[in-house]
């Protein structure tokens, strides 16, 4: 399978989506065969928001990062495992990663969500 990562960058910059603006968020992004797809919504020095797809059989290998992590499903289901315990979540539920706290995700079938990670009090 191809665990292409796809993103809305244009000249190698990532492009936030445009503000002042009514969304549908669970359309901001679409799936594509056989990929995870990012896009970012809003991305600071001190934090970013970033909307993504999971095409089926597609998820996130183990990792940590210095910072809480908020992640909430807005269309289908998923399983989160955060240091070896899994949280099994469907659209509308969400989940705080901890800080240093090993994780990753694997889908149940097709899923989109919603990452917003704050980069501060943690340094």
């Amino acid at each position: 399978m191809n665990k292409a990562l796809e993103s809305n960058k244009e000249n190698g910059f990532n492009v936030e989506i445009e503000k002042s603006k009514v969304y549908l968020t669970v359309e901001i992004i679409e799936y594509l065969p056989n990929s995870v797809v990012s896009k970012t919504i809003i991305k600071r020095s001190t934090g970013n928001i970033t909307v993504m797809s999971f095409d089926n059989g597609e998820g996130l290998t183990e990792k940590t990062t210095p910072f809480d992590t908020f992640a909430q499903i807005i269309e289908g289901n998923a399983e989160i495992v955060i240091a070896g315990q899994a949280f099994y979540l469907e659209t509308g539920q969400s989940i705080v990663i901890p800080a240093h706290a090993p994780n990753y995700i694997k889908p149940n079938g097709r899923f989109k969500m919603v990452l917003t990670v704050i980069k501060s009090g943690y340094e």
